[in-house]
């Protein structure tokens, strides 16, 4: 399973969302279904880490947006996966 929070990091990294919104756009672009329990303690999780930040809105659903920290550290994580899938797939070769 793919660590929620960069799947909701990487969600929000193309715009706000909202909860559900979140999880659809997972859905579609990882293949990952993110039950509702998961999201919002990852949620919880990442605003009190200052990675995402509550959009002001008199919408009832409460959207979200990456914030400059969260960007940083999504990209920090990607570049770690990006290293980790050459050095396994230059490693594939020999098996």
């Amino acid at each position: 399973m793919i660590d929620p929070t960069l799947l909701i990091l990487a969600s929000l990294a193309d715009g706000e969302k909202h909860g559900y919104a979140m999880m659809t756009d997972i859905r579609d672009f990882a293949g990952v279904r993110v039950g509702a329990g998961t999201l919002y303690g990852a949620i919880t999780r990442l605003e009190e880490l200052g990675w995402i930040r509550a959009v002001d809105t008199e919408d009832r659903r409460k959207p979200y947006r990456l914030t400059a920290d969260g960007r940083r550290y999504l990209e920090e994580q990607m570049g770690a996966l990006d290293r980790l899938v050459k050095s396994t797939t230059r490693r594939l070769r020999h098996a």
